[in-house]
């Protein structure tokens, strides 16, 4: 059953891999066996990264990447090819919290609104675009998005990283239905609260929110690595248009993440 779950000769361009989730997901796949193409804006941290995989046995490239831009997709792509010869599997996992603090819709901007729309969703339609027709070419391949637990429900001044994020979900559907004739899978990794780089998991706040969800503590980054190998392995081959919630319950129950709390406390 382990030798499903082995990535050995696999090359693997995921998005985002510099810090926090990518990171975690990068050298859990690393360990498995994968080469990594590791794909960012910031050149500084996805080198980091890449010379940990290196560490590991593994060939690895970081490669300064706009995903929103798609001219650097396709140099993206045409250097991966170059220098490996195929992709087997894309984790788009490139995203934004928000471009800036949380603000009434009538605040926000077209500018806001079109970089928290593209960062969160353009980015994973157009690596997908990128490098589908050479999977369907090479017999198959698998493509992992990232979404958020608020892609299935709303959130108090939350717009662009909820539709964003919605949009993924649906276009989750919308390729496994539409690939999956050409031997490509598509699935969804549903996170839910994990706190990283970004988000500070030391701070209280962050350690307060796991009071709220029913395994009762936060989301570790590391965690996230054991789902991004089954997803990327053979083990996953029958699955197609699936979400992976990792968030400890936080879909099935609980109230904070909406940012809502009740003016009297409930007795369930």
């Amino acid at each position: 059953m382990l030798e499903k779950l082995n990535l050995e000769d696999k090359t693997i361009v995921i998005t985002g891999g510099g810090t926090g989730l990518g990171k975690e997901m990068c050298l859990a796949m690393a360990r498995a066996g994968a080469n990594l193409v590791i794909a960012a804006r910031r050149l500084e941290p996805i080198e980091e990264v890449s010379k940990l995989v290196r560490g590991l046995g593994r060939r690895s490239l970081a490669i300064s990447t706009d995903a929103t831009d798609t001219s650097d997709i396709k140099t993206l792509f045409d250097i991966v090819l170059a220098e490996f010869g195929k992709v087997d599997v894309l984790i788009n996992n490139a995203g934004i919290v928000r471009e800036d603090s949380a603000k009434p819709i009538w605040e926000i901007t077209d500018e806001s609104w079109k970089i928290g729309i593209d960062v969160n969703l353009s980015t994973a339609f157009y690596c997908s675009r990128g490098i589908s027709k050479h999977m369907a070419d090479n017999g198959g391949g698998k493509i992992v998005h990232v979404a958020s637990g608020f892609g299935f429900r709303g959130g108090r001044d939350n717009y662009m990283y909820a539709a964003g994020k919605g949009g993924i979900v649906n276009l989750t559907r919308a390729m496994a239905t539409s690939l999956g004739r050409y031997g490509i899978t598509t699935n969804c990794i549903v996170p839910g609260f994990i706190p990283t780089e970004v988000t500070d998991p030391n701070s209280d706040r962050s350690q307060q929110r796991g009071r709220f969800i029913p395994i009762g503590r936060v989301g570790q980054p590391s965690e996230m690595g054991p789902l991004a190998v089954y997803l990327a392995s053979e083990a996953s081959d029958y699955m197609n248009g699936e979400f992976f919630a990792i968030d400890g319950g936080g879909l099935a129950g609980g109230i904070a993440p909406t940012l809502h709390a009740p003016e009297i406390p409930l007795e369930i």
